[in-house]
């Protein structure tokens, strides 16, 4: 079955540079994974504060951050501080509003992390906020390679994870050399994110760091070779249902809903409780959609 390959862009999230792997321009979701950033590793200087991600919203999705080296403070409107550190992960569901900010804390010279979002379904847009905390994941070894599970179920295994559509996540780290087989569920479509080493092979086709092995849907298994530096995330799930879906700034959802959220942004509604900082609020760039001329409606 054919493999597609998706090359990533760099981009710069609160001084920190960036491999964007999703959206891109050849396939924006990968179930309802729809949003995939590879920070780092990256090491800070003295004097050099890190990552600074000021107060910024978010609308019907859920932001899962799963850390690799370094820690994160993240802070939200619902009142919540949490420190992520090394194998954790922070879950943090939109729904029908939220703002966070994200920095390094004092202290921390180092920063490697995925940052994913998930997009809500439909029916599950308009509940409150949310914000969750996972210190502790499934764990298993396999002749050379570590398994974390992030999310859903894989190998036996489930993870505590909240969900609102069939996902799995799946962190592979090689401790050596080694040749494995992964079982897949036909009905989700899949993809492998090269996280670290370079080159791996994934069905006989070799992909480089950041790149994504899309595999789509029908498949029940894949052959992976790697290298004792090769870790690659498995991502999965069943292809996203939102009608209209789009991904515009830090919102998700419809055209109409990004719209109506970017304006109650903009105004300072209490949609978006404020967060207990003094980092910088962030501004949107104007909407691609918006006649200029005329006030959204």
């Amino acid at each position: 079955m054919t493999i597609q390959k998706l090359k990533p862009r760099i981009a710069d999230v609160g001084g920190i540079p960036v491999a964007r792997a999703l959206p891109n321009r050849e396939r924006r979701t990968i179930g309802s994974w729809c949003f995939l950033d590879h920070a780092g590793p990256a090491r800070f200087e003295e004097g050099n504060p890190g990552m600074q991600v000021g107060e910024h919203p978010h609308i019907n999705l859920q932001t899962f951050t799963w850390m690799l080296e370094g820690e994160v403070l993240h802070k939200d409107g619902l009142g919540n501080e949490q420190v992520i550190r090394r194998k954790q992960v922070n879950l943090m569901t939109a729904g029908h509003g939220i703002a966070h900010t994200e920095q390094t804390p004092p202290g921390i010279d180092v920063l490697h992390a995925v940052q994913l979002w998930i997009a809500l379904p439909q029916s599950e847009t308009p509940i409150a906020p949310a914000f969750e905390h996972y210190p502790q994941l499934p764990e298993w070894q396999q002749a050379n390679t570590r398994f974390t599970l992030l999310t859903g179920e894989f190998a036996g295994q489930r993870a505590p994870t909240r969900q609102f559509t069939p996902l799995v996540g799946v962190d592979i780290e090689a401790q050596g050399p080694d040749s494995i087989e992964l079982t897949l569920n036909p009905e989700f479509e899949y993809g492998l994110f090269l996280i670290t080493g370079s080159p791996a092979s994934i069905d006989g086709q070799l992909f480089e760091l950041n790149e994504v092995a899309f595999l789509g849907t029908g498949r029940t298994s894949v052959h992976i070779e790697t290298t004792a530096e090769s870790r690659l995330l498995l991502l999965g799930g069943t292809p996203i249902d939102v009608p209209d879906f789009q991904i515009w700034w830090n919102f998700v959802g419809s055209r109409k809903d990004i719209i109506q959220a970017q304006k109650d942004w903009n105004a300072h509604d209490p949609r978006f409780a404020k967060v207990n900082t003094d980092m910088k609020r962030l501004t949107p760039p104007d909407l691609p959609w918006v006649d200029k001329a005329a006030p959204a409606s």
